[in-house]
């Protein structure tokens, strides 16, 4: 288990005022209960994640935690400050050295800029941090989708160590995190898990769904069902757990202390769940592509409705990778693009109400 510091507890719901007494607190916990690797990056809680964490370990001695931050790559106005970034960030954390940097969120809206080494040297300069030492073990953090991962392994696997991926119960198959995960096993690469409990989306589940799991096994909370889970996965070394209360990482920690992955029959029973809740929302497409040959627009309607299913089951405020996507399309592929002609409804072999769905869609993405 390695504490993620992107959910720390803050103060009147803002999120860049992080309450450092209490996430302090949660830090010496972590520490004093076994807990070594922190995970923080430049942009979580506004820019202060990083420096809660400085000071909150700078009481420790420096071998003994582990500590990983990233390059926001996200922003692609970054792209070419990738030094004065990293100098601020070894500043912020009051270290001299990285045991873990990431090129964080690899996507489809930057795929391209590290592709451009030539332009950028985004790649070249980290390896040459991890050559001097102050980056013990260089890797990067994914949520695009498998053509694009496989086209930034292709090119920088050999150079990096690890991957970091969003890995739960709910993925396996809703975002076929199976996929990457495979990939990541063929190639050798390590997996961090992030978003293990979807945000709270696998913790607060409906009535029907905990009653399920209860009869399988009453002692067990839904909690406890998913990191539990994520033990049986080939190729995990690490599961990020981001706590907001101490009370959430003291379970948390106190479900890591064992090793008990899920037995068989519990395995099935999450499966059927997770079949049961990627069809309760939004549409269940399946990709046949017979829309796309009959739109006018030429839109890629199956592509569109996978963003806005996912968007679909992300809590309110945390869907952030549909729009990061569509910012990768053009403008003209957009849902918002869409005319309402009706001809993808009537070649659907599943019915679906399409133009209805991409409208609601589009509407969403307001703003």
């Amino acid at each position: 288990m390695g504490m993620g510091l992107m959910r720390l507890p803050v103060i009147d719901g803002d999120d860049s005022k992080i309450d450092e007494k209490a996430a302090e607190e949660m830090v010496d916990y972590a520490y004093e209960h076994g807990v070594t690797y922190f995970d923080t990056a430049w942009g979580y809680h506004g820019g202060n994640s990083e420096l809660l964490i400085g000071k909150a370990l700078s009481k420790y001695p420096r071998d003994s935690f582990l500590l990983t931050t990233k390059f926001p790559s996200y922003d692609v106005s970054n792209f070419g400050k990738h030094e004065e970034i990293f100098e601020r960030q070894l500043e912020k954390c009051q270290v001299d050295h990285f045991d873990f940097y990431l090129l964080h969120n690899i996507c489809e809206t930057n795929i391209e800029q590290y592709l451009a080494e030539d332009t950028y040297h985004t790649v070249e300069y980290f390896l040459e941090q991890r050559k001097a030492g102050r980056i013990r073990h260089l890797g990067f953090s994914t949520h695009a989708t498998q053509d694009t991962f496989m086209r930034f392994v292709e090119r920088f696997g050999e150079d990096l160590e690890f991957c970091q991926i969003e890995l739960n119960y709910f993925d396996w198959s809703f975002q076929n995190a199976k996929a990457k995960v495979d990939y990541c096993n063929e190639h050798g690469l390590p997996i961090v898990v992030m978003e293990p409990l979807r945000g709270s989306y696998l913790v607060n589940l409906d009535d029907a769904y905990k009653a399920k799991l209860a009869a399988v096994n009453p002692d067990m909370p839904p909690v406890e069902w998913a990191l539990r889970w994520l033990q049986g996965v080939e190729g995990v070394k690490v599961v990020l757990s981001g706590s907001s209360t101490l009370d959430q990482m003291k379970q948390n920690i106190q479900i890591f202390s064992e090793r008990k992955p899920l037995s068989d029959e519990e395995n099935r029973a999450l499966a059927e769940i997770a079949d049961d809740m990627a069809h309760a929302r939004g549409l269940a497409c399946t990709g046949c592509h017979y829309c796309v040959s009959h739109c006018p627009q030429q839109l890629d309607i199956p592509y569109l409705i996978s963003l806005y299913n996912e968007h679909l089951t992300k809590d309110p405020g945390q869907g952030f990778i549909a729009p990061m996507a569509l910012a990768a399309l053009p403008k003209d592929k957009w849902p918002d693009a869409c005319i309402a002609c009706g001809a993808c409804h009537s070649v659907c072999p599943q019915e679906l109400p399409i133009p209805e769905f991409l409208a609601e869609f589009a509407a969403a993405m307001e703003g």
